[in-house]
């Protein structure tokens, strides 16, 4: 996908996410009733996830961060889920803060394409999604939360993309998306369903491609105002998966083996596919990281899982 249309399809997002199709570095969010609980930054990454500790661990690491030392002191909390976080009045204001520090944009640019954009893009390729306004769904949906869920609604109802066609999966989905949103039983839930009547504004006009100009809530996104712009909730997160890393205890269950038996497709050698997340499937999970490109941390997140398959 052309740059510019990449920058039009998550213009999309950052409006809904933050107001403005340049994102919001800055934005600190707490809904009552949101199970993501706090939420920062440009697509809003989330406490509960997990994804705002390795957020601000990759800040905190990044070289010339000017807030490191003020938001090291609180990795271990966000590491542990502190819920506690929502309410700290110190933590949201350093936050706010060092979202006007350049170091802080383009960690969270790298961030969000890492652990949202790159795995809804080849997700989208993945099952026929070519067109831009096509793959901005898939990623609102990775964003927002559920894709999985609702694309199996969308193919049992509607039926799958190879029968129906692309932009008539695409549009399939939206309204199945919708009519989910509107009747979640968390109410807060309710309240996002213009996310999914401003994609139906766009499929009505047909413009599949993203072409510019064309309007979001109002907002003109046109080439000016995205050769200019930074690269560019209420949470819905059913499905989201855990991140999986070595602590104590250690985590167990059917997603710790479904993670190594997709290390041993790789070509990552594991003695015993348990369930258990122990050393020997951290430095595994590390190996695999190494070898693809990724951070090795020893951390199955977002990006870790869409490598290796896992959705």
């Amino acid at each position: 996908m052309k740059e510019i249309k990449k920058k039009a399809a998550q213009a999309i997002v950052n409006i809904f996410e933050t107001g403005t199709p340049y994102g919001d570095y800055s934005r600190v969010t707490l809904l009552h009733g949101d199970t993501g609980h706090l939420t920062y930054g440009r697509s809003q990454t989330t406490l509960a996830s997990g994804n705002l500790y390795l957020l601000i661990k990759a800040y905190c690491s990044a070289s010339g961060a000017e807030y490191a030392s003020e938001l090291s002191g609180f990795l271990q909390r966000l590491e542990d889920i502190d819920l506690s976080l929502d309410n700290d009045l110190r933590f949201r204001h350093i936050l706010r803060e060092a979202g006007n520090d350049p170091v802080m944009q383009q960690v969270q640019d790298g961030f969000f394409d890492r652990i949202y954009w790159n795995p809804a893009f080849n997700t989208a390729q993945a099952c026929g999604i070519k067109c831009e306004l096509g793959v901005s769904v898939v990623y609102d949906s990775f964003i927002h939360g559920s894709w999985r869920r609702v694309k199996k609604l969308t193919d049992q109802e509607a039926g799958p993309l190879e029968d129906i066609g692309e932009t008539n999966w695409v549009a399939e989905y939206v309204m199945t998306r919708r009519n989910w949103l509107a009747s979640h039983s968390n109410p807060l839930l309710h309240k996002t369903v213009y996310r999914m009547d401003s994609f139906r504004q766009i499929i009505t006009t047909q413009n599949w491609a993203l072409e510019l100009p064309f309007v979001v809530r109002g907002v003109m996104i046109d080439k000016h105002m995205l050769m200019f712009a930074p690269s560019a909730r209420a949470d819905s997160p059913d499905d989201t998966p855990r991140l999986l890393k070595l602590r104590a205890p250690y985590m167990e269950g059917d997603d710790v083996k479904k993670l190594q038996e997709a290390l041993k497709e790789h070509g990552i050698a594991l003695e015993k596919v348990d369930g258990i997340f122990g050393p020997v499937t951290r430095d595994a999970v590390k190996k695999f990281q190494e070898k693809s490109g990724l951070e090795p941390d020893g951390i199955c997140g977002p990006a870790t899982r869409a490598v290796l398959g896992l959705g």
